[in-house]
């Protein structure tokens, strides 16, 4: 299929891959292994802003909770001893038959409830670091999306006003498909002493 395209376009066979990685990366078509490329069902936009991703319409959540022991980075992440007891609430949002984003989100089992829905306590900080990566295989293949397409990753933790960390989550967003938005808003007493 590539050689007709290539012959039909005048092109050579990697400047025609090249177009179709491109392509693919702006999420315009779709790579099936062993079948070729399709033009992909347009998806709609997600921006995430303050941790919710907007528009919700269509949208729907499949939530999986699992018991796990704080291990590697999830120590530093929420501040706890290796072996702590946590939760994990995965999130799997769909659009239609689509996965659309992946959250896993961690919370020390003390304060999480006992049903299979995660009620935020009360914030006093929320920070959240944003990178731009590729997808790790397990990501790639939970979200159906190509190994070569950027996603949007997102870390945020949230402590409370004794500065315990009471959740952390980890957002996984495909680029083709989702915006952040950050609002700041400064308090009178902030700008004053700006200048």
């Amino acid at each position: 299929m590539r050689h007709c395209l290539a012959a039909d376009y005048k092109v050579s066979t990697p400047t025609l891959r090249n177009a179709l990685a491109l392509l693919q990366a702006e999420g315009l078509i779709e790579k099936l292994h062993g079948k070729g490329n399709f033009v992909r069902h347009p998806l709609r936009r997600l921006t995430y802003v303050s941790g919710e991703l907007t528009p919700k319409a269509d949208l729907h959540v499949t939530i999986r909770t699992t018991n796990i022991r704080a291990r590697g980075d999830l120590i530093t992440l929420l501040k706890v001893p290796s072996r702590t007891p946590l939760t994990e609430f995965l999130h799997l949002t769909h659009q239609g038959d689509s996965p659309h984003s992946l959250a896993r989100i961690y919370v020390p089992q003390d304060l999480a409830p006992v049903e299979q829905s995660w009620c935020r306590p009360e914030w006093a900080e929320t920070r959240e670091a944003v990178t731009a990566r590729l997808p790790t295989p397990e990501e790639a293949s939970t979200l159906r999306i190509s190994s070569t397409l950027a996603v949007l990753a997102i870390t945020r933790v949230s402590s409370d006003t004794t500065g315990r960390v009471v959740e952390a989550a980890r957002l996984v967003l495909p680029g083709d498909r989702a915006d952040a938005l950050f609002i700041t808003h400064h308090t009178t007493e902030e700008r004053g002493t700006e200048g």
